[in-house]
């Protein structure tokens, strides 16, 4: 049971007035520390691209190597080799939390394989796809054509991965197959895509010799806002460029072009000869092929020039970077 208690007027006054007098000093208080703990922003998100280390892209030019010595010599469509290559590629990329998968096609009665990587998440309407061809030519173990281009977007890969880099546009990777009996690989991809999934593809850009031990720096002037791309980071580098003529139609890249999908890339140079105005501003030897080992059994660890190899595997992150941005 509950007693009552009177309280006289003037002690009522009293209470309430007290009472108005903390209720002020509450709200100003709570006001105070409103503005002296803002709430926590959240981290910006990190746009511009990693440097990637050229010793790693070396080093996977040497597993390249060891595969081809345990297997002829070679890593060719079709042989124990470039099978090999295509394992190795596949478990760095699964080990990294890539989507993969291995797409079979048949090409002078032997099985070829192309590998696929997706990052996950981004925009699957808008792609940014970044390939090149993995296999040798039967003559050579194939160590910058195309195990250049080939390490240099894995290592590209796998920095997406350690920054878990997230793409506004959605990243693939491929890899492809017999692109030395002309394109094989990229095209069987192609056909399959068909329409529907060629319109996805916001770009491909493509690597295909990257490393020559002579090396200019060519980039595909096919689109020229992929092509800006590549010249604007050059030209902050202080490197020229010129455009590529010399694999016009004869890389993974054509086959999307012929199908309406905006390309790019670079290339370092094969079989024609460097000028006295490019050693002059590339350096190297004028007179000589960019690469002379081109297509035969001398493309080995040793023809490459390491710097050239860095220098382009670096441009090849900046454009997945901005690209995908």
């Amino acid at each position: 049971m509950f007693t009552a208690v009177t309280t006289s007027p003037l002690r009522r006054a009293t209470l309430a007035a007290g009472a108005c007098t903390a209720l002020v000093a509450a709200l100003l208080g709570s006001a105070a520390g409103a503005q002296a703990s803002p709430p926590t922003a959240a981290p910006a998100r990190t746009l511009s691209a990693p440097d990637i280390d050229g010793a790693a892209v070396k080093a996977d030019l040497g597993e390249l190597q060891k595969i081809a010595d345990a297997n002829g010599g070679t890593r060719a469509h079709g042989t124990t080799g470039y099978k090999a290559s295509v394992d190795f590629i596949k478990a760095r990329l699964d080990a990294a939390g890539f989507t993969t998968k291995l797409q079979e096609f048949t090409s002078g009665g032997a099985k070829g394989y192309n590998v696929i990587a997706d990052w996950p998440g981004g925009d699957s309407g808008k792609v940014v796809m970044a390939g090149a061809h993995l296999d040798s030519v039967d003559a050579g173990p194939g160590i910058n054509d195309n195990g250049s281009g080939a390490a240099g977007i894995l290592e590209v890969a796998l920095a997406v991965a350690k920054a878990d880099l997230k793409p506004a546009g959605h990243l693939r990777f491929a890899w492809w197959g017999d692109e030395e009996a002309g394109m094989v690989g990229s095209s069987h991809y192609v056909d399959a895509l068909g329409a529907d999934g060629l319109a996805k593809i916001d770009g491909y850009l493509n690597f295909d010799m990257i490393g020559s031990p002579n090396p200019g720096y060519f980039v595909y002037d096919d689109d020229t806002r992929l092509e800006k791309v590549f010249t604007d980071w050059f030209a902050a580098k202080k490197i020229a460029t010129e455009p590529e003529t010399e694999g016009d139609g004869r890389s993974d890249h054509a086959p999307f072009k012929d199908r309406g999908v905006k390309v790019g890339g670079l290339y370092s140079g094969g079989e024609r000869t460097k000028t006295e105005r490019q050693a002059a501003q590339w350096g190297g030897t004028a007179g000589e092929e960019f690469d002379a080992c081109y297509h035969r059994s001398c493309d080995t660890l040793k023809n490459i020039d390491d710097k050239a190899l860095d220098t382009n595997t670096d441009a090849i992150a900046n454009a997945v970077w901005e690209l995908s941005s």
